[in-house]
């Protein structure tokens, strides 16, 4: 076990170099009852899961469960509680200023993917870096360039299909990219969402996606492939430079 975290750390870490990641990756472990609990982990209190997952990026080992966790939605996501009523008729998302018509947020909502009540008892979220688990997902907060360069290494692994994503631009880190990679063992990618925007330091140019923990060898190892020629050739610009060298020459002027 010692060598597959070893592997986990050292995965997390070239993945970070290649596409030079802003912070941590995070690993999330989804833990069962039972589950022994995890090693020098803070649980937090009064803490939405996107505001665990900014904490884990920026170097923080946390858990967070049932009665620590704040936001109603993610709590209902992770099967922890049912939603409250405004948020099941859609009226809450009115107030909110999200939506305009409670049965467009009641739907919303009808269609989120979600954890059964009591499948889990609590979220363990850690810098993949540092990882001494091997993780249920992989959880990426960063610029999107940066996070395009993850997705083009899953379609690889993926022998080319097309990476389809799913939103409601509603609960982006925790049913976007955690509840539905896990359950359905595939990458999912997402614009953000008003709550974690609003509830953490998320950039206005970064975004989220996530990933099943057993991709990541797969996705890194065609990652190191790309760093060869692909990243640095994109990241350098000289099919533009050529552009505007070719508009000088025709007006005399950079356009």
């Amino acid at each position: 076990m010692e060598k597959i975290e070893a592997q986990v750390c050292d995965m997390g870490n070239r993945m970070a170099s290649i596409v030079n990641l802003s912070f941590a990756a995070v690993g999330v472990r989804l833990l069962a009852d039972g589950s022994e609990y995890p090693n020098g982990a803070e649980r937090l209190e009064h803490h939405r899961y996107c505001q665990a997952l900014m904490k884990a990026r920026g170097g923080m080992n946390v858990t967070l469960d049932g009665v620590g966790i704040s936001c109603p939605a993610a709590a209902s996501a992770f099967g922890f509680r049912p939603l409250p009523p405004p948020l099941q008729s859609g009226k809450g998302l009115v107030g909110f200023g999200i939506v305009s018509k409670a049965e467009v947020g009641q739907k919303m909502f009808l269609e989120m993917p979600r954890l059964d009540p009591g499948e889990i008892q609590r979220i363990h979220l850690f810098p993949l870096n540092r990882a001494e688990y091997l993780p249920d997902v992989v959880v990426v907060e960063d610029e999107v360039e940066k996070l395009m360069w993850i997705v083009l290494s899953y379609l690889h692994a993926m022998d080319g299909d097309r990476v389809e994503s799913t939103t409601a631009v509603l609960q982006a880190t925790c049913v976007d990219a955690t509840v539905i990679p896990y359950k359905q063992d595939r990458l999912n990618f997402s614009y953000g969402c008003y709550g974690c925007r609003d509830a953490t330091d998320i950039g206005g140019h970064e975004t989220v996606l996530g990933f099943p923990g057993f991709m990541l060898p797969a996705i890194v190892e065609h990652l190191e492939f790309l760093k060869n020629k692909a990243i640095p050739t994109s990241r350098s610009k000289k099919a533009l430079a050529s552009l505007r060298r070719d508009e000088y020459r025709q007006d005399g002027k950079v356009c």
